[in-house]
């Protein structure tokens, strides 16, 4: 019993080892079909709502009619991310990029493994079988609107995603950028909300996820400013990333944070050189001004 016990914990060890010495890559690229932006985006849609899925947001980036955001969600991956206290609900929110070069229009998504390992960290073992479910059916879904389903982007092991930071100096996914601190979460929520319906610095409401019984709150934003926001950076750093926006906000109690420009931006684009970087140097601050305004 006692060889028994020890070879089942050698097992599970092994088990563990390949699955945080795996590659992973940000984002799926499903493949490229003959329709037009808006064909896909209805395809996709209806794919994703059969499967149980949500959609909670579409948008243009760059106000780029050739590029489109759609972003789902699910209840199991809500009441998941709900459980991970630090700033886990960022995660209850994914998306699908839809790029359109020529007469066809390229589908692609942000992996939720990725994602999961990145933000999750170590509290994603104890949530593993229900987000592989939730990866697993996001790519079962999508998978038969093209023939490539292949990673893209680079790679990171989940141990990689577990403690990323760009270089050495830069912020963790555990250093955020404190934008405000509210008298209460409701007053959050209406200050942001306000600012957000008048657009303010050329911002966009894309999505909205509002938890009031446990005061959390995110906002999807696209950032939509002729010379601060994505027409300035995502050129530069690759449209075929579209699927890391929109940016957010969290509200958790009574404080609003955004994740460090530094490390958001280098996680979905983990193959960013240090020129390519500088090219978008003053975005981080840019991206924080936005949103401290908003939260104003």
């Amino acid at each position: 019993m006692k060889k028994l016990i020890i070879l089942s914990s050698l097992l599970i060890g092994l088990s563990l080892s390949s699955l945080y010495s795996q590659e992973i890559s940000p984002y799926i690229l499903v493949g490229e079909n003959s329709e037009s932006i808006e064909n896909t985006e209805q395809l996709v849609v209806k794919k994703m709502t059969t499967a149980g899925f949500e959609i909670i947001g579409q948008y243009h980036p760059e106000n780029n009619q050739t590029l489109k955001v759609i972003v789902y969600t699910r209840k199991d991956l809500q009441d998941i991310s709900l459980k991970v206290e630090d700033r886990g609900a960022l995660a209850a929110a994914l998306k699908i990029g839809l790029k359109s070069d020529g007469p066809g229009t390229s589908i692609s998504y942000l992996n939720p493994e990725y994602l999961f390992q990145a933000y999750f960290m170590d509290s994603y073992d104890k949530h593993s079988s229900g987000l592989k479910k939730i990866a697993t059916d996001v790519a079962s879904t999508l998978s038969a609107l093209g023939d490539k389903n292949t990673g893209f982007g680079g790679s990171m092991t989940a141990e990689e995603l577990r403690e990323y930071h760009y270089k050495m100096m830069m912020p963790y996914f555990t250093d955020p950028v404190e934008l405000k601190e509210f008298s209460s979460f409701e007053q959050g929520i209406s200050t942001i909300e306000k600012n957000l319906k008048a657009n303010k610095n050329g911002t966009k409401l894309v999505y909205t996820l509002q938890f009031p019984e446990h005061k959390v709150a995110v906002f999807g934003i696209g950032l939509l400013d002729e010379e601060e926001g994505e027409k300035e950076f995502l050129p530069i750093i690759g449209e075929s990333h579209l699927a890391a926006l929109p940016y957010e906000i969290i509200l958790q109690g009574t404080e609003a944070t955004m994740l460090h420009g530094r490390y958001r931006l280098a996680l979905h684009w983990p193959e960013l050189t240090m020129g390519t970087f500088m090219k978008i140097r003053n975005t981080p601050g840019d991206v924080k001004d936005a949103f401290e305004a908003i939260c104003e």
